[in-house]
């Protein structure tokens, strides 16, 4: 089996360094009909810069090389080389040659990108305001951290450590409990599958789901119906079967068919950006506050089958699966989903998002935990033009950077904690590469997962990867320097992130079928899945935002609210919601929002 994918492709590289690999792989190939379990002479087999120090004592016994322990070993450093593309696939697309990832006129077309990416095309002024942002805010933190009660800095045998006070806790909020009263009052229980119906007739979301086939005679009632159905059984995992038990004129064969002519992803996010839009444009700014620019980020563990190439065992969470990752605003509206692996990087899906979310909203900050940021996530932060903020749970291991090495008496206060010197100048002399590479990203022409998986610490001696190393290295200590000094900064990372874990807590809620495990093996069924679950979600939040809004509309509520209210108030409540159940779709009945309704069911003007 492994000389099998070895044969089925033809490996490429422009490293030296890495040409020995490919040496050894036309040497297991040349021998791959030898019936021993050795290779017999030690010295015509590739070991240096091939073997990694871990496998040798595994590889070479008694002066011979055990055959399937090398092509293992060979397997795993092919593996580590091919996600750092110093060996690419010939005809391949994700690892295909590193060369074809920019765009190709960006030699020639240089400006046009620069102004693209918002950034100057001389080196020497993208450095100089972001090192004297820096020498300000160590400067800042130096002078304040003194008196700052929060923040301590303490001396260690290795140098000294980051000892972090947490805030006081923040009042309850004493009304909420009533406006949810006031809710099941005037709208009892509102089945789940009601809501995604009201979001359409508003909306008209069924306006993105157009047939792959070349024409269609279903009538329109009957197909917006039937498109309702396959979308709410595949979003709350319940399953077209069970969904069309409770509608006595729709088959499973009927709904198989809607799911197949008319439903996938695309349309589905196309869907969801109607939505997310119209809650942008309804938000009350009185109510939810100013327009939002900030989105929080995490991830989720569902249990899936075992048997699909993605499912993998989560460390953390000790259970097999894959991740949903989503961005969230501060009102609970899901921005973006993607669905990742258990492994790959949080901070790829995190700038993914950024850039392919698609929505009217202009994004700013990404609030992140520990998994989502790292050096080299700070560095495209800043070249991208969004703050990141993360809440790190390793605080106490934190170092500070300086401008200069001259510089570093002026922070007495921080001595403990400094770690050394910005270099410059190779910023200034990979520049040039790092916005080609930026600009591949706002381009679309390679997937941030590639690309940070490009930039590891397996490929620590590329050029681009330690000029984007040092712009990180500066950003973080400025953020750094922010997060210390400011509690409120601190206390809004926090909350914003808690609108995630509350996201994560309801999901069970809506995607409740099949005890919440995604049970088929098909790549694309799985991210259908995601993205109905999103659908849903964003319709809850939407016909909540209406609710919210008309009830605190009335003159009994005003000054009725606290500021722990207001703090605490958002659209992501179900507790007069129903998700279970038989439920026929019946498009006579309304729910009375701000209008009233016809005898018809039809909105009257």
């Amino acid at each position: 089996m492994l000389l099998a994918l070895l044969n089925s492709f033809i490996f490429r590289t422009h490293n030296p360094d890495t040409e020995v690999l490919l040496k050894a792989i036309d040497f297991i190939k040349a021998n791959q009909h030898q019936p021993d379990e050795h290779y017999p002479d030690l010295k015509e087999v590739p070991i240096d810069g091939v073997i990694n120090s871990a496998w040798l004592s595994a590889v070479i016994e008694s002066n011979q090389v055990n055959r399937m322990n090398y092509e293992i070993a060979v397997l795993e450093t092919l593996r580590t080389q091919l996600r750092c593309k110093n060996i690419w696939v010939e005809g391949a697309y994700r690892y295909r040659n590193p060369d074809e990832d920019f765009p190709k006129e960006f030699d020639n077309q240089k400006e046009k990108f620069y102004k693209q990416l918002g950034l100057p095309m001389d080196a020497d002024d993208y450095i100089s305001p972001l090192k004297a942002f820096l020498e300000q805010s160590l400067q800042k933190l130096n002078d304040s951290i003194a008196s700052n009660d929060k923040v301590k800095i303490v001396k260690t045998k290795k140098g000294g450590k980051i000892k972090l006070s947490p805030s006081d806790a923040q009042n309850e909020p004493i009304n909420l409990a009533l406006l949810q009263q006031e809710i099941l009052r005037r709208w009892s229980t509102i089945n789940l599958i009601d809501i995604l119906k009201e979001t359409d007739l508003r909306v008209n979301l069924s306006q993105h789901f157009n047939t792959v086939a070349s024409r269609e005679n279903i009538d329109e009632d009957e197909l917006q119906k039937r498109l309702l159905l396959c979308l709410y059984g595949i979003g709350s995992n319940v399953g077209l079967k069970r969904i069309s038990a409770a509608n006595n004129d729709v088959s499973y064969s009927d709904l198989r068919y809607i799911k197949r002519r008319f439903i996938n992803t695309t349309n589905v996010k196309a869907a969801i950006v109607e939505i997310v839009n119209n809650i942008l444009e309804i938000r009350d700014p009185r109510i939810w506050g100013d327009v939002t620019t900030g989105v929080a980020c995490d991830s989720t563990q569902v249990s899936s089958w075992d048997q699909n190439l993605i499912t993998e065992w989560h460390i953390r969470y000790r259970g097999r699966g894959v991740m949903i990752y989503w961005h969230v605003d501060k009102n609970s509206a899901v921005i973006h989903s993607q669905l990742k692996t258990c492994s790959s990087s949080e901070v790829a899906s995190m700038i993914q998002g950024i850039l392919k979310h698609c929505t009217k909203m202009k994004i700013k900050q990404s609030y992140v935990d520990t998994h989502g940021q790292s050096t080299i996530g700070f560095g495209f932060s800043h070249l991208l033009h969004f703050d990141l903020l993360p809440r790190f749970k390793n605080i106490n291991r934190q170092k500070l950077y300086y401008s200069d090495a001259k510089h570093k008496d002026r922070y007495q206060n921080l001595t403990d904690i400094l770690n050394s010197s910005i270099n410059w100048d190779l910023i200034k002399e990979n520049y040039n590469e790092v916005v080609k590479h930026t600009a591949s990203l706002k381009t679309g022409m390679v997937e941030p997962d590639v690309l940070i998986k490009r930039f590891s610490r397996d490929n620590y001696n590329h050029p681009v990867y330690k000029a984007l190393t040092e712009i990180g290295n500066a950003v973080k200590t400025i953020f750094l320097c922010r997060y210390l000094s400011s509690e409120n900064l601190r206390i809004e990372i926090h909350e914003s992130l808690n609108v995630v874990e509350r996201l994560n807590g309801i999901m069970t809620f809506i995607f409740y079928g099949k005890l919440s495990e995604i049970s088929t093996n098909s790549r694309d069924d799985q991210e259908l899945s995601v993205a109905c679950l999103h659908l849903l979600q964003v319709s809850m939040v939407y016909i909540n935002t209406l609710i919210i809004q008309e009830i605190l509309s009335d003159p009994v509520w005003k000054n009725k609210l606290t500021p722990e209210d207001w703090r605490a108030l958002t659209p992501l409540i179900h507790s007069h919601l129903n998700p279970y159940g038989l439920f026929p779709l019946d498009f006579t009945q309304r729910l009375n929002i701000g209008e009233s309704i016809g005898e018809h069911g039809e909105l009257a003007a």
